[in-house]
């Protein structure tokens, strides 16, 4: 059994793995401080949510953007006798052709390869994050790069803490682009205002790569994921092909069963 983890900036996301079917993701609160012992226990609980132990996990597949609790992952890991696969530019079968491979984060490489293995290539992902990613896979299968942006929510608190009268707002898409109080107007603003960034985001860095490839934008597989990938308002995003929230989970089951030898992810993308 594959316990996978992928660490970021927000959240903890994991999922188990078994027989290279992925099981359905527990998400819990990034503390970047929290011990060993304390992770441990947030680890074992999300586990016993679907009846099993910390003690059934065979192996770790992690990808982690929080150095501090890279290192705890391999504590727990040592200590539990686990084996352990962190996913870097250096343990991803990906070719990695940008200026200094060592500055991308896990999680792309690994969005990367999840997106060639089970989309085909070439592709652009684009991942709703803390930040927003939006990262590009050759036709020969190799990472060539991306853009980042400012994710959605980190804008709107941002907004509402850098300012004296805008207040914390549900995130939600309103009936009208014209706001008739203040908080439809910075729902307006933020959803409408993001969904255009990340649509002309996607459209230019497709065209570029379409013409890298030497085929029309519309051979670019495009793909949305992360944790805000599955919300309402994502689907306004223009010239996507796939919504897959567990990109990241599925290219750490792929990369544990191509470079230690675990089961084919048997999961259906969406």
């Amino acid at each position: 059994m594959l316990l996978a983890i992928d660490i970021g900036n927000t959240n903890i996301t994991l999922a188990l793995a078994q027989d290279g079917v992925l099981q359905p993701a527990r998400r819990l609160t990034t503390a970047p401080l929290a011990t060993a012992d304390e992770l441990e226990l947030e680890l074992a609980g999300m586990i016993g949510l679907d009846g099993l132990r910390l003690a059934q996990v065979d192996a770790i597949a992690v990808a982690s953007v929080v150095p501090a609790l890279t290192a705890t992952i391999e504590e727990i890991a040592t200590r539990r006798e686990i084996a352990l696969l962190v996913a870097s530019a250096g343990t991803v079968p990906l070719a990695i052709r940008i200026d200094r491979p060592g500055e991308v984060g896990a999680d792309r490489i690994v969005n990367a390869l999840a997106a060639a293995r089970l989309y085909g290539t070439p592709a652009v992902i684009v991942d709703f994050g803390t930040a927003t990613t939006v990262d590009c896979i050759g036709p020969d299968g190799a990472y060539v790069g991306g853009a980042i942006a400012p994710g959605l929510e980190l804008g709107l608190e941002a907004l509402a803490a850098r300012t004296a009268k805008l207040p914390r707002i549900e995130l939600r898409t309103p009936d009208h682009a014209i706001g008739r109080d203040t908080v439809t107007a910075m729902q307006a603003g933020t959803v409408f205002g993001y969904q255009a960034l990340a649509s002309g985001l996607l459209a230019r860095v497709r065209d570029e790569l379409a013409e890298m490839a030497g085929c029309s934008p519309e051979a670019v597989h495009t793909i949305l994921t992360g944790g805000l990938a599955s919300a309402p308002w994502a689907h306004g995003v223009e010239g996507v092909d796939a919504i897959d929230p567990d990109l990241t989970l599925e290219g750490l089951t792929i990369l544990y069963a191509e470079v230690a030898g675990g089961d084919p992810i048997a999961r259906v993308p969406r």
